[in-house]
């Protein structure tokens, strides 16, 4: 999606059905999905693997969901506050809650 301050990839992973054509995936809702804003909220990160490998999966609810929404999934908002251990700010010091 971006760099960060220090050069660090925000990563933005899409599922849908991209089978679909062009036209009906652009009327498809979208979920925007986040996580790992601060290095404490490890759990998030397990959240968000989970729900990827669950849309992923050849389960049939999986198949409704991304036949009906685009999800859009930045699995960690702050990297380099995550990579430098920061627990409540970005590497410029500010709590990306405020």
């Amino acid at each position: 999606m971006c760099k960060t301050l220090a050069r660090n990839d925000v990563e933005l992973l899409i599922i849908t059905n991209f089978e679909s054509k062009s036209e009906i995936i652009a009327e498809r809702k979208c979920v925007f999905v986040t996580g790992r804003v601060h290095p404490g909220e490890s759990n998030s990160s397990f959240m968000v693997e989970g729900m990827i490998k669950f849309l992923v999966s050849d389960h049939k609810d999986a198949e409704v969901l991304w036949n009906a929404y685009v999800f859009k999934i930045v699995p960690m908002l702050n990297p380099d506050g995550v990579i430098i251990g920061n627990y409540r700010t970005s590497l410029s010091g500010e709590d990306l809650n405020r």
